[in-house]
């Protein structure tokens, strides 16, 4: 019996997400782009930042070698979301999560901070700075795994 209510007791799935880092170039749609792919089709998935930004494309490199693509998407900010009704927001830098603190503090919004590192600060060989985008990415797609997918929740992807 005690198993059965601890299993119950556990956090529900949240229907909307959305992820905030500086610019909405790299961190923040990396991870839209892996929480598409790992969570339920149900649910509800977006990033933006909080200043302007200009696509990466380094971020497009290194999604395309696990099969994901940001498609045509820019950089929008947190004033260009059509929705702003979220179960969770995920920042993952120290300026979108005093942003996102201020933003929802009179919501009961779950704001969750996952420091992540920014690639562009790495200076070197093509390879050097690419590796540092494939370490940011799989770090986001660990934590996701982690703290968002529930046992029996993965999405099947055709290959």
């Amino acid at each position: 019996m005690a198993q059965q209510e601890a299993s119950d007791a556990q956090p529900r799935m949240p229907g909307a997400i959305l992820f905030v880092c500086g610019m909405n170039a790299i961190r923040s749609p990396m991870a839209e782009a892996i929480a598409r792919k790992l969570l339920p089709s149900g649910t509800y998935l977006a990033s933006a930042g909080v200043r302007p930004g200009e696509r990466d494309p380094f971020v497009d490199v290194v999604l395309e070698e696990i099969g994901l693509s940001l498609g045509k998407r820019q950089p929008q900010m947190l004033e260009d979301l059509e929705d702003d009704f979220f179960d969770l927001v995920i920042t993952l830098a120290p300026e979108a999560h005093h942003a996102a603190l201020e933003l929802t503090r009179s919501s009961a919004v779950e704001v969750v901070y996952w420091p992540m590192p920014d690639p562009t600060v790495i200076t070197g060989t093509r390879d050097q700075i690419v590796s540092a985008y494939r370490e940011l990415r799989d770090r986001l797609e660990k934590r996701i795994m982690e703290h968002l997918l529930r046992p029996g929740t993965r999405q099947s992807h055709p290959d």
